[in-house]
């Protein structure tokens, strides 16, 4: 709550609070990022001052407003140790599998063989990584003109996490093992006339829309 941006944010949570609506809101570490909890300018040390976290409650320090009335439900990321995490995995790659669009793709893509394990590996069972790398895949197999993603694909996918927009403090950059990304993309190669699009399938959320 350091930013300017993140008091705007916190300024139109409180604005959508006078509707009559129901918000469902992701986000990463929202008891420690603060936008709950009403964090004020100090003038004198220039900088925001924010109050004790929802944790300080087993303290006798209760929440602020804003943050009580909200329902905080945690959700860790995936992970892949006992069978029922496994299963949960696999079971939200085969949801992005399904809405995938590619000529070439086919079952199990994304959910069989040792593409799960790979995946894992590659992003922490982190859902944002995880999207960002095979949305990253899928535009590279259809200016390649491979149409598929696996794992040679994927290898040519760097996700930087220095990314200068993000902000450590708030917790905008998640923890992987460096030792997991390619060190450097692979050599682009030529790139294809890009494919006429008129004929593809826009999936069932987009089929939906218009009923």
């Amino acid at each position: 709550m350091h930013r300017l941006d993140d008091q705007d944010v916190l300024d139109l949570i409180r604005a959508f609070m006078s509707m009559n609506v129901t918000l469902i809101l992701v986000g990463v570490d929202i008891p420690g990022s603060g936008l709950l909890r009403e964090a004020a300018w100090d003038e004198k040390n220039r900088q925001w001052v924010m109050p004790p976290a929802t944790r300080a409650r087993n303290f006798g320090l209760e929440p602020t407003q804003t943050e009580h009335r909200f329902d905080l439900v945690d959700l860790d990321r995936f992970h892949y140790t006992t069978p029922q995490q496994i299963q949960a995995f696999t079971n939200h790659l085969a949801g992005i599998e399904d809405g995938l669009r590619l000529f070439d793709s086919r079952p199990g893509m994304l959910t069989t063989g040792t593409m799960p394990e790979y995946l894992m590996r590659r992003t922490g069972g982190v859902v944002g990584l995880l999207a960002r790398l095979i949305e990253d895949g899928a535009q590279e197999a259809i200016d390649t003109g491979r149409e598929r993603i696996d794992e040679s694909l994927l290898d040519e996918i760097v996700l930087s996490l220095n990314d200068p927009t993000r902000d450590p403090a708030a917790g905008e950059i998640p923890a992987i093992d460096p030792g997991d990304q390619p060190a450097q993309p692979r050599p682009k190669k030529s790139r294809r006339r890009p494919r006429n699009t008129v004929f593809d399938d826009p999936g069932p959320r987009a089929a939906g829309a218009g009923a």
